[in-house]
């Protein structure tokens, strides 16, 4: 397949591209390069003939259908975005554009293509979610793929606006697309604002780990290698129209999680005192979940996939592939030195 993957010098695309091409893909990549870009994390993807670098911002509909047309991608992995849920909080609208408008203009660009390509049946629009869409669950039970959205925060609540127009794209106008919704992720290069890197980081400069309220909010968490395996393996055999939940069935408190991080540290690099100390409880924001679990059966049992990496092998690769790339991360962390309130930091858990 050719597959057109938006936001692919992200996280998340940087594991998705290199999956893809692992498989005999050929990937364009189309990113902004924004601030959560790294460019470095896909540098060596330049020299494989199966991949391909578009610049462009998702907001500018001829432009993508232009690339459309040069292109003529076989499917479409969706995964740009911009913010987090604490940066949505301080600034609802700065990232409005990319993650609602953006993905209208891309699906009616996709439209466009399609319509000219004479609406190819094997076509395919996957639109990668999240489940803080669904909101907050109790101690038990999990979310199901068709649950209500119940957004807790502007971040959420554009996501779950960009879920909706997806959904209607496929009823009204017949595109195939697909949907799926995973939980929370770690592995190499994720940003320095995620919990495991900031705790990681933070630990090692000797600064606080803050950490929201009393830190006992539960998510799911999967290794970001297993994640890029469900969205291709959906993308490639996904039924149109459908919505895959992604779990892992692995369910941490933050809290939890942050101590296995400082524990790992110190087997690696010995501290006089534990870097626990340095966990530091802030107060909450608001609509902070309680509790995060998806129920993904129907993504096992009728696609076949299952996550391949241990939680505890992967947490441990994980802290082992930043202590040995702080050459990639210790300018993010000087940068944010120089800022007055670096000290506190950021939560983005």
């Amino acid at each position: 397949m050719k597959l057109l993957v938006t936001g692919g010098a992200g996280f998340v695309g940087n594991n998705v591209l290199r999956a893809a091409l692992a498989r005999g893909h050929s990937v364009i990549n189309l990113d902004a390069l924004t601030s959560a870009a790294s460019l470095s994390s896909i540098w060596d993807l330049q020299e494989d003939p199966g991949y391909t670098l578009e610049i462009h911002d998702l907001c500018e509909r001829e432009g993508l259908e232009a690339v459309f047309d040069r292109h003529r991608p076989d499917a479409v992995i969706h995964l740009a975005k911009e913010g987090s849920v604490a940066q949505s909080i301080a600034d609802p609208m700065a990232s409005f554009d990319t993650n609602v408008a953006g993905t209208g203009q891309l699906l009616e660009a996709a439209r466009g293509y399609w319509d000219r390509a004479g609406q190819p049946a094997s076509f395919r629009l996957h639109h990668v979610s999240s489940d803080k869409v669904f909101g907050s669950l109790p101690r038990v039970g999990t979310f199901t793929d068709y649950a209500a959205l119940q957004p807790g925060s502007p971040y959420a609540a554009m996501k779950a606006a960009a879920d909706q127009f997806v959904t209607v794209w496929g009823e009204t106008y017949g595109l195939p697309i697909l949907m799926s919704r995973g939980p929370s992720l770690y592995g190499p290069w994720q940003h320095p604002e995620k919990l495991i890197p900031r705790t990681l980081m933070r630990a090692l400069a000797g600064w606080e780990i803050p950490l929201l309220g009393d830190g006992t909010q539960v998510r799911q968490w999967l290794h970001v290698e297993d994640f890029a395996r469900a969205l291709l393996t959906i993308t490639e055999k996904g039924a149109p129209g459908e919505r895959y939940n992604i779990g892992s069935g692995v369910e941490m408190r933050n809290i939890d999680l942050v101590r296995a991080v400082c524990r790992l540290l110190q087997l690696r690099r010995p501290a006089a005192m534990s870097y626990a100390h340095l966990i530091t409880h802030k107060a909450d924001q608001p609509g902070h979940a309680a509790r995060r679990a998806s129920d993904d059966t129907k993504l096992r049992e009728t696609l076949g996939w299952a996550p391949k990496t241990a939680f505890e092998t992967g947490l441990a690769e994980t802290v082992d592939w930043y202590l040995s790339h702080a050459g990639w991360w210790q300018p993010m962390l000087d940068k944010a030195n120089a800022r007055p309130s670096a000290k506190s930091g950021r939560d983005a858990a």
